[in-house]
């Protein structure tokens, strides 16, 4: 299975390459990786809203980074740049999940300390052994 970690730029959508035009930008297609989750998507889009070229992700498709340079020997630094950004993207999603389960696991603790029967019903609950699956 690919993490998040895994998510970086892995060329251009050979379906959409760049292309010289009378306006005075180029559209870029970057391909990533694997598909990226929606939440991931979202994330990048907020940090990257104000950013040059306003660089998105389809939300649903989450494959590619959609964005433009006004000329092509700009594309070598913003790709660079953009690589950055989605790796910072990677770290902040992953710690905002273990920051969340951080938090889940300390709200079962309280609750595991009830008294009665719900206490102890959460103790219960708290001692099962599930399958472990890794988040990434």
């Amino acid at each position: 299975m690919e993490g998040i970690s895994d998510i970086k730029i892995i060329g251009i959508d050979e379906r959409r390459p760049p292309v010289i035009r009378k306006v005075p930008y180029i559209d870029l297609f970057f391909q990533l990786t694997h598909k990226a989750p929606e939440d991931w998507c979202y994330d990048f889009n907020s940090m990257m809203s104000k950013f040059p070229g306003t660089p998105k992700i389809n939300e649903k498709d989450g494959l590619y980074i959609e964005s433009w340079v006004k000329a092509p020997d700009d594309i070598v630094d913003y790709l660079e740049q953009l690589k950055i950004k989605v790796a910072q993207c990677s770290e902040e999603y992953i710690q905002r999940i273990e920051l969340a389960t951080r938090k889940a696991q300390d709200a079962n603790a309280s609750l595991k300390e009830e008294p009665g029967e719900q206490g102890r019903l959460n103790r219960i609950i708290a001692s099962l052994n599930f399958d472990e699956v890794k988040l990434q």
